[in-house]
C-alpha cells in the first residue's frame, strides 16, 4: 500500500515518513499543497495524510477541492488545531480522520493503517488464490497452511498480484503501488523481488510471466 505524507515541518514529515515505511507501507512525501498536487497527478495512494496549515494554503480547501470532483482516496488532517470546529470542519470537507499535535507516530500508523484497508473495502481481508493465503491485515502468507516468511517489499508484490488474480499486472503497476518515488528503483527490480517470491513459495508456480509486460498469479 501507497501513502503520501504531506507536511512542511522537515523533521515531522521525516519522522510520520519513517514510522509508516516501518509498518510496511511505501511513502511519498510533500512539504506543500504543490508538490501534493504534482505528486497525486501522477501516482495512485491508499492514503493521504495532509498538515492543514501550509505555505501555500489550508489543506481542507485543496481537499474539499478535489472531493467535488470525485476524488475518494481517504485523508487523514494532521494539525495543531484542536477545536471542536476545527475537527467537525475537517470531516465537513472530506476529512476521514483527524489527528491534534503533539500525537504518538505509532498511533498515526495504526489510523493510516485503518484508512487504507478502508480505500480497498471491495477487497476481502484474506486473498485466497488455490492453496495460497494472503492476510493483508496481519500482513502474513501461507502456502498450503505454511507460514512464510516475506520481506516488505516481497509481500507487497504478492499481495498486489493476488488483489488482481488470474489478470496480468505490468510491471509499471507494480513499480506504482509497491515502490515510493524515495526508493528509485531499477529496471529490473521487479524481476529481481518476483524471482526470490517464486524460490519462497515453492512448486507448482503460481506466478506467471507475461512476456514484455509483466506477471500473473495463476494456478496455470
Amino acid at each position: 500500500m501507497r501513502v503520501m505524507v504531506v507536511e512542511d515541518d522537515e523533521d515531522i514529515r521525516v519522522a510520520v515518513a519513517g514510522e509508516l515505511r516501518g509498518a510496511g507501507l511505501e511513502v511519498d512525501t510533500a512539504g506543500d499543497l504543490a508538490g501534493a498536487g504534482e505528486a497525486l497527478a501522477h501516482n495512485g495512494y491508499d492514503c493521504v495524510v495532509f498538515d492543514r496549515v501550509l505555505p501555500d494554503g489550508d489543506a481542507i480547501d485543496h481537499v474539499r477541492t478535489r472531493r467535488r470532483d470525485g476524488w475518494a482516496v481517504p485523508v487523514l488532517f494532521l494539525t495543531a488545531r484542536d477545536s471542536v470546529a476545527d475537527r467537525l470542519a475537517g470531516f465537513a470537507h472530506g476529512g476521514d480522520d483527524y489527528l491534534v499535535k503533539p500525537f504518538a507516530n505509532a498511533e498515526l500508523a495504526a489510523r493510516v493503517l485503518a484508512l487504507c484497508r478502508r480505500s480497498g473495502s471491495g477487497r476481502p481481508p484474506v486473498l485466497r488464490h488455490a492453496d495460497l493465503e494472503v492476510d493483508c491485515a496481519r500482513r502474513e502468507v501461507r502456502r498450503a497452511g505454511v507460514l512464510l516468511t516475506l520481506s516488505g517489499k516481497e509481500f507487497a508484490v504478492l499481495e498486489y498480484l493476488a488483489a488482481h488474480a488470474g489478470r496480468a499486472v505490468a510491471r509499471g503497476d507494480l513499480i506504482e503501488h509497491c515502490w515510493d518515488t524515495e526508493s528509485d528503483p531499477m529496471a529490473n527490480v521487479v524481476d529481481v523481488v518476483v524471482v526470490r517470491l517464486r524460490r519462497k513459495l515453492r512448486e507448482p508456480g503460481l506466478i506467471h510471466t507475461v512476456v514484455g509486460y509483466g506477471y500473473r498469479l495463476g494456478t496455470t
